[in-house]
């Protein structure tokens, strides 16, 4: 292979953070495992094993050289996730929240509002869930607006 052609080959290894590193070679793959920093054993695979869907790559791990996902590691991603999201809306609720009492108006739909945002990493659906299918249909669109897996 001449060199700047692209390779359909990745080396995969585990970084001493738990963190899955793939690198992309675009010299020939067996020059590149030099990159692989010293210590760690490293796989050579197809680009084709790698997933595609990168939603959970934090909850990647190796397993006799494939990388599989960590159930328990993405339900943790699936929480920052909804943490995130609703912080802005949080926020703006308490916006509404403070001109509500000013006005003396009610705000217990606010409140619910806030307890549901507050509750949504806490769902039971989530520890439920088995699979990456499984938790991304465990975005409360009602609540949390776009998925960010859509």
């Amino acid at each position: 292979m001449a060199y700047g052609t692209s390779s359909t080959k990745r080396i995969i290894w585990t970084e001493p953070s738990g963190q899955v590193a793939v690198l992309y070679p675009i010299l020939p793959v067996e020059e590149c495992v030099k990159d692989v920093p010293s210590g760690l054993s490293y796989h050579i695979i197809e680009d084709s094993e790698i997933p595609k869907n990168t939603f959970f790559e934090r909850a990647w791990k190796i397993v006799d050289g494939k990388i599989e996902m960590d159930i328990a590691l993405a339900r943790e991603v699936h929480k920052e996730n909804i943490r995130y999201a609703r912080t802005n809306k949080l926020a703006e609720l308490d916006i509404e929240f403070q001109k509500a009492q000013e006005t003396s108006a009610d705000i217990s739909a606010i409140v619910a509002k806030k307890n549901a945002l507050r509750d949504a990493p806490a769902d039971s659906a989530i520890n439920a869930a088995t699979d990456e299918a499984g938790l991304k249909a465990q975005w409360n669109t009602s609540i949390l607006g776009t998925s960010p897996y859509s």
